[in-house]
């Protein structure tokens, strides 16, 4: 267990659209991206570290582009009712990208999230349902940090990943040879025992991180003691068998609190 302080005292107040999320987060020094990649578009919000003189930017922390990647998105009306829209009405990967004090941060919203209604009517409802963890969706989300990494011109990575969006981290950093490190938080990572656990359909063509190749050594995965959504038994096989240190928090859920202690979670990982 790991003592942080449970206030949650920091709710979320934005959220729910493209436009609120791009106001709130280019009042943080975020400016909006949108990447085409595989069949998806993906919404992007980007810090750059600030100019010197002349325009030159310097590198700073060894080229280090630290990309966040956002949970599934609008909660479920119940088990069988998905929203029709799944932008967060919650952005919480967003809200922790702004308190990083790394100087390159990067956000990647999930497939059909911070869509207008033209465009989220060409996008199948599939990818927030049953298709959330299929090849193509990591595909696409490889293609997307590639090109996030050439345009901040970064040698290396750090991948943080919340709820669902670790999941997608986990399977990248076990790929790729430039992740330097991960933090997966309050993400199903035996995504299998997940879902049994939970009594959801299963999920067909899911990739699930626990079943894929490859170890982790510089990560870290954040879990509740309170949370129901993900508790840390679907966690924790994951940690033994790939590697890294799972960080159980008495007192915290899948929401709350990992805003108010985030700079203090930062620090306590690699």
């Amino acid at each position: 267990m790991v003592g942080l302080l449970a206030a949650c005292a920091s709710p979320l107040n934005f959220g729910g659209t493209r436009e609120s999320a791009r106001a709130w987060s280019e009042a943080r020094g975020f400016r909006q991206s949108i990447l085409h990649s595989g069949a998806f578009e993906l919404t992007a919000f980007l810090r750059r570290p600030a100019p010197l003189a002349g325009g030159v930017v310097k590198e700073t922390d060894d080229a280090v582009l630290t990309v966040y990647i956002e949970g599934d998105g609008a909660a479920w009306s119940s088990p069988y009712h998905p929203p029709r829209d799944p932008t967060p009405r919650r952005p919480l990967a967003l809200a922790l990208a702004a308190i990083d004090p790394s100087p390159a941060v990067a956000y990647l919203g999930r497939p059909c999230q911070y869509l207008d209604a033209a465009a989220l009517a060409r996008c199948s409802a599939e990818y927030w349902v049953d298709k959330r963890f299929d090849p193509d969706v990591i595909d696409a989300y490889d293609l997307a940090i590639s090109e996030l990494k050439k345009r901040f011109s970064a040698r290396a990575l750090r991948l943080v990943g919340y709820s669902g969006g670790g999941n997608i981290a986990a399977i990248l950093a076990m790929r790729r040879a430039d992740v330097r490190s991960l933090i997966a938080l309050a993400s199903p990572l035996s995504l299998d025992a997940w879902i049994q656990r939970q009594g959801l359909t299963s999920l067909p063509g899911a990739l699930d991180p626990v079943r894929q190749a490859g170890r982790l050594q510089a990560a870290s995965y954040w879990v509740g003691g309170r949370d129901d959504i993900v508790p840390p038994s679907v966690v924790q096989p994951f940690a033994e068998q790939k590697g890294g240190t799972m960080h159980v928090v008495k007192g915290y859920d899948h929401e709350c609190c990992w805003i108010d202690d985030w700079l203090i979670i930062l620090k306590e990982s690699p």
